[in-house]
């Protein structure tokens, strides 16, 4: 692994850490994510969280499971970033992903745990007022401790794709999208205002197709371009990285 660098963000500071396999890096996030969440639980009595899918961010809730240290589980409030508007047992849910890799396996509070409705919920296939009861629940106060991403080959997080309106959104916390160029089209995503009031928001990165969006958003691309490029947590912006993903950075 790389000695991290500090970037020059205004608003919180970058940590990039490179390490030679996706193994190494869900280990290394998992001891940060829980020394992040006990201090926060010390701090503030209720951590905050906000939950990716994809392997590394699956790999991650899997490493939780085998070993969460000192988490107090039913103290820590979990959201997700964006899930599939599909039925609530289809395999692509990022909600039942993480279900069966952690949260069916530790002591959560059903209370503390907010899934994204599926399209079978309680607002049958009505997207939209799913987005809306999602952004009452996020609201304007609603603060990550930690937001785990993913991101696309094309620079996604999320569900925010390079030259949508989604992506271009300052306002709202949470947007329906119809028209994910990766399907399925239907999600329901948190927006950019969310995202950068969290404390720290991570980037788990791997892969060499991955390579020219870390590059992107390292040297100031725009968020319009490269989604990836728009993130910045309050405190930190962490992005872990193989050396595939790591490979055009200078």
């Amino acid at each position: 692994m790389t000695h991290p660098h500090e970037g020059t963000s205004d608003v919180g500071r970058t940590e990039t850490l490179i390490f030679d396999s996706s193994a190494e890096l869900i280990r290394t996030a998992r001891d940060r994510f829980v020394d992040v969440v006990c201090r926060a639980q010390e701090s503030h009595g209720i951590a905050s969280v906000a939950l990716t899918g994809g392997s590394n961010g699956i790999g991650l809730l899997k490493a939780l499971a085998a070993d969460s240290g000192d988490i107090a589980w039913d103290r820590v409030e979990i959201y997700w970033g964006d899930d599939r508007f599909v039925p609530s047992a289809d395999p692509e849910r990022n909600a039942g992903q993480a279900f069966d890799a952690l949260l069916s396996s530790v002591p959560v509070d059903p209370a503390r745990v907010h899934v994204m409705a599926p399209s079978d919920g309680e607002f049958g296939d009505d997207i939209e007022a799913a987005a809306r009861d999602y952004a009452r629940l996020i609201g304007q106060e609603t603060v990550f401790d930690i937001h785990l991403l993913g991101m696309g080959g094309e620079g996604h997080i999320n569900s925010l794709f390079p030259h949508t309106v989604a992506t271009a959104e300052d306002v709202a916390p949470v947007v329906a999208v119809t028209d994910s160029p990766k399907p399925p089209p239907a999600r329901l995503t948190l927006t950019f205002p969310v995202i950068n009031r969290s404390r720290e928001v991570w980037l788990l990165v791997s892969g060499e197709e991955k390579a020219q969006a870390v590059a992107a958003a390292h040297r100031g691309a725009s968020r319009e371009d490269w989604p990836c490029a728009g993130v910045d947590g309050t405190a930190a912006t962490v992005w872990f990285l193989d050396r595939a993903s790591a490979s055009a950075l200078p």
